[in-house]
């Protein structure tokens, strides 16, 4: 069977986007060198995606590679988050409103990355999707469950995974699509986490900076 594998580009640019967002952070909520993070997504990303384009079919050293990058990401960013936490929590008001708008940064990372990671872990990939493997449901969209709501061939692709992250990480809760194996609800839970302690001591603060 022939694989028409989605295009990989919105993953990838949505992954620089949070290259991008990590080089606004002030120095002192990265841990090490700044451009350390950067450039080892780099490394990883561009031969990935050379790699990728010629031979479509994902090894599973490619697909290690692909999980670890993301999970890289991650872990930067919740360090980020823990360090904001506890700047937000012992500044001064003047220093406070900088942070507020670093806690942006960090929470629009959050969304970016989990919804890398639904589009990575949903059914093996996009790869295994493409190819029509008969892999069991992590995530399910309603247009896979009636087919008055899309084409009989509709598959979620990049953009529906990133709506269902930034669903999750503003409500707390799933939306449209619902989380069934337990590694997906695993991974909707963190992010939910990160994103309620991020708003929520930026609310606390904003408070403090309004009185």
């Amino acid at each position: 069977m022939s694989i028409h594998a989605e295009p990989r580009w919105p993953a990838s640019l949505a992954l620089l986007a949070c290259v991008a967002l990590y080089f606004v952070l002030p120095d002192r909520l990265v841990i090490g060198p700044r451009w350390l993070i950067p450039v080892l997504i780099l490394l990883v990303l561009i031969p990935l995606s050379l790699r990728r384009h010629r031979h479509p079919d994902e090894s599973p050293r490619v697909r290690q590679s692909t999980l670890a990058l993301i999970g890289l990401v991650t872990i930067a960013n919740v360090t980020s988050m823990v360090l904001l936490v506890q700047r937000l929590l012992n500044t001064s008001v003047s220093q406070g409103r900088a942070l507020i708008y670093s806690a942006v940064s960090v929470w629009l990372t959050n969304i970016i990355i989990y919804g890398i990671w639904f589009w990575e872990i949903d059914r093996g990939g996009p790869t295994r999707r493409a190819a029509g493997h008969k892999n069991v449901y992590d995530l399910q969209f309603p247009q896979l469950e009636n087919p008055q709501l899309a084409p009989p061939d509709w598959e979620p692709k990049f953009t529906d995974y990133l709506y269902t992250s930034f669903a999750n990480g503003t409500s707390f809760a799933p939306a449209d699509a619902m989380p069934l194996s337990r590694r997906m609800k695993l991974l909707f839970v963190t992010e939910s986490m990160v994103s309620f302690i991020t708003i929520a001591v930026v609310a606390a603060r904003a408070v403090n900076i309004l009185k």
